[in-house]
């Protein structure tokens, strides 16, 4: 179900208003200098009046207040790296300035990271299209590219990809087949550039609402169940041993094909038909056969 369809109010970052930080430090050493400078000056002596004394006191506590308030507005923002700015629970923007920077102390400042992350998912046991049981994982490079929606639009955007990488794991996974016997469809084992492609389409469709967008997707592990591996490898092996006899077999019918056309044509021997059909089962089991073949001397007649 998309975002639309449930009713949820999207978040869009927007650029957030601050202020140079070095120029705000600048300022804020002036005006303490100022303070250390006046404030002594103007203290009252110790015979001076009541309300003097106070004026002092609430100058001096005012002084301090703006100080602090001064000093308590700086944050850095270091290279890919975002803060985004709420005052009183609302979205005022997001900074993405380098360097020291200032804003009013009362606002929020909630510092997001920019950079890739990678994530080696964890083996997940899932059934393929044609319901084996196989295990696989995979490795994401994914980054932020809203902090709006990463801060607003989910509760825990780094928990939020990581459910999401399994969910689109478990989903691209039971698309295909593990192993294609008749090698008709795109397969889990021999269609990495396929699988992988649908696995970076479906993760970056789950995590937009969370302004994520994932870089590189791919699988690092796939293997059939524990439970059903034997019993896979026996018949994975007998697929390589009939193909591989299918292959001797053909090219033993055409090397038995070129011995007798060259014997007829150099007129070498004639045969008949029993004796062609003898050479022929000879030369097939000596093409064939696994053991090494052991010559019978026919001092006879073949007849």
């Amino acid at each position: 179900m998309s975002v639309e369809q449930t009713g949820m109010k999207t978040s869009r970052e927007s650029a957030a208003t601050s202020y140079n930080g070095y120029i705000m430090l600048l300022a804020l050493l002036v005006v303490v200098v100022a303070l250390a400078l006046i404030l002594p000056g103007s203290a009252p002596d110790y015979g001076a009046s009541k309300l003097a004394k106070i004026g002092f006191v609430g100058t001096l506590v005012v002084s301090l207040v703006g100080v602090l308030i001064l000093a308590s507005g700086f944050f850095m923002i270091q290279p890919n790296q975002a803060a985004v700015i709420t005052l009183f629970g609302e979205y005022r923007g997001s900074e993405r300035t380098e360097g020291l920077r200032w804003v009013w102390p009362w606002m929020g400042k909630n510092k997001i990271s920019a950079r890739a992350h990678n994530i080696h998912s964890d083996r997940v046991k899932i059934n393929d299209l044609r319901g084996n049981p196989i295990e696989i994982a995979c490795n994401v490079v994914w980054r932020v590219r809203d902090t709006a929606q990463a801060s607003f639009d989910v509760d825990d955007y780094k928990e939020f990809v990581n459910i999401q990488i399994e969910a689109g794991l478990r989903t691209v996974g039971s698309r295909h087949p593990y192993d294609d016997f008749e090698g008709e469809e795109v397969t889990l084992r021999s269609g990495a550039e396929v699988v992988n492609a649908e696995l970076l389409e479906e993760l970056n469709d789950r995590l937009k609402v969370a302004g994520v967008v994932v870089d590189e997707a791919g699988l690092t592990h796939l293997a059939y169940a524990s439970e059903i591996a034997s019993a896979m490898l026996k018949r994975q092996q007998a697929d390589a041993i009939i193909a591989a006899r299918a292959k001797i077999v053909l090219g033993a019918v055409g090397m038995v094909e070129d011995a007798l056309t060259k014997l007829s044509q150099d007129g070498i021997v004639d045969m008949d038909d029993e004796r062609r059909a003898t050479m022929v089962s000879n030369l097939m089991v000596v093409l064939c056969g696994e053991k090494e073949a052991h010559p019978v001397i026919n001092a006879g007649s073949i007849y």
